[in-house]
């Protein structure tokens, strides 16, 4: 198990003075002055897990949780296990430390899984098993599965999915502290559970097709997001909704010029089958009002839009609600998971015209056009109750890597778990 330490002072002159990283022996010394320190211990934890080390100790003086958290990020591995050892800090955050990685390696295992491997059925089977594991009794949960959808109404998460020869389903999992079956609702979770997306009719390329597992990210963050906060003594009633499909091709695949009508009665064009994730989102958002909560939070993979304006540094942020926005981004700077908020007005809504129906799905025009991300936000505000619930949409620019870079290896980051958990504490 190697040793690293931490020094705020350069290197000597045998590494070079502006050395990342100096070994001498069985240890390793990161020097992190200079801007951006937690960049830094990220960036060296990850020269070091790229070097083939599997087994780290943190040792001596100037570990702060967040300097350890950020050496985890780095240090993470896309397929292979790796030990770490914390170094010695205050117990209340070390048990924080353990939580949180808990969660981050739980989405790590779901997001990096095959597309075989994780189909609709088993990402909702895995989020019982995770969250049942940390909660026990107090969370139950409902499945609906298939033609099962289209008996309650949820006819987006049915349509998208009905063309895999594995169906759609959506889970609502209530996680009740109270012991009281009338306890109210505090707060509702929604996640775009996409399983695997070619896109539909409107198909992907193969290499714009090849990460597509990742595309139920929003399910996995949100899932971890409440394993997260119930580990920090969550104590109020919390509903989770996932909406779950495989978006495939095949003579049953629902069509481009199709109209689909919402529980709520509002009527939705398919202009881009490849939007897709906005239309399963909206059954979840329905469901959500549904149960009053005053505090709706949705996750996503949504638009290659958000990417083009944050990077992949960043989540996006919208909400109607100022105040709520704001909440939201102030919690990130406190986590260190970089969000920041887009445009999104009432009058974004009507960005997506249709001759035949309330609304389409998307702008019939490559990544849906101008203000792509903006207009997608739009969308699913039409399926909230804004006038019971605050409403924030995170789209998830961040929380999936296709290639390793100089912080982060492939895959899964895990970067939206701890914002969306302190907006539920």
């Amino acid at each position: 198990m190697l040793t690293v330490q931490l020094s705020a002072e350069p290197s000597n002159g045998v590494w070079g003075s502006n050395a990342l990283i100096s070994y001498q022996g069985e240890s390793a010394t990161i020097h992190f002055s200079g801007d951006f320190p937690l960049r830094r211990i990220q960036q060296a934890a990850r020269q070091l897990q790229a070097q083939g080390v599997t087994q780290a100790s943190l040792e001596g003086e100037g570990w702060s949780y967040e300097r350890q958290w950020s050496f985890y990020c780095g240090f993470a591995a896309t397929s292979v296990p790796v030990a770490l050892k914390w170094a010695s800090i205050d117990e209340d955050e070390l048990e924080l430390l353990n939580a949180r990685r808990r969660s981050n390696d739980w989405v790590r295992q779901v997001v990096n899984a095959t597309p075989e491997e994780m189909y609709p059925e088993k990402l909702a089977a895995e989020a019982i098993e995770y969250l049942s594991s940390i909660a026990g009794d107090k969370v139950s949960h409902e499945l609906l599965i298939g033609e099962q959808l289209l008996a309650h109404g949820w006819i987006g998460t049915h349509s998208v999915g009905r063309a895999s020869s594995r169906p759609p389903v959506m889970l609502t999992l209530d996680y009740n502290p109270t012991g009281n079956a009338d306890a109210p609702v505090a707060a509702c979770l929604v996640g775009k559970g996409i399983t695997f997306d070619s896109g539909g009719y409107s198909l992907k390329s193969s290499e714009g097709m090849v990460s597509m597992k990742c595309d139920m990210g929003g399910a996995a963050t949100v899932t971890a997001a409440l394993g997260y906060a119930i580990e920090q003594g969550l104590r109020q009633r919390v509903k989770l909704i996932l909406c779950c499909a495989e978006n495939m091709v095949a003579g049953n695949a629902y069509k481009l010029g199709d109209v689909l009508t919402y529980k709520n009665g509002l009527t939705v064009e398919v202009v881009n089958t490849d939007a897709e994730g906005r239309l399963v989102l909206a059954d979840g958002l329905i469901a959500a009002s549904e149960t009053q909560a005053p505090l709706i939070i949705d996750a996503a993979t949504l638009t290659g839009a958000a990417m083009m304006a944050v990077g992949t540094d960043y989540n996006a942020l919208f909400s109607m609600d100022r105040e709520l926005l704001y909440k939201a981004q102030q919690l990130s700077e406190l986590v260190n998971e970089p969000a920041w908020p887009l445009p999104l007005e009432k009058w974004h809504q009507g960005n997506c015209p249709s001759h035949y129906a309330d609304t389409a799905n998307s702008r019939a025009q490559k990544g849906g056009g101008m203000g792509g991300a903006s207009n997608a936000a739009a969308f699913l505000s039409r399926f909230v109750d804004t006038e019971q619930s605050r409403w924030i949409h995170f789209d998830l620019a961040s929380c999936f890597r296709d290639a390793p870079d100089s912080r982060w290896a492939a895959g899964a980051t895990g970067l939206g778990i701890a914002n969306i958990a302190a907006m539920l504490l």
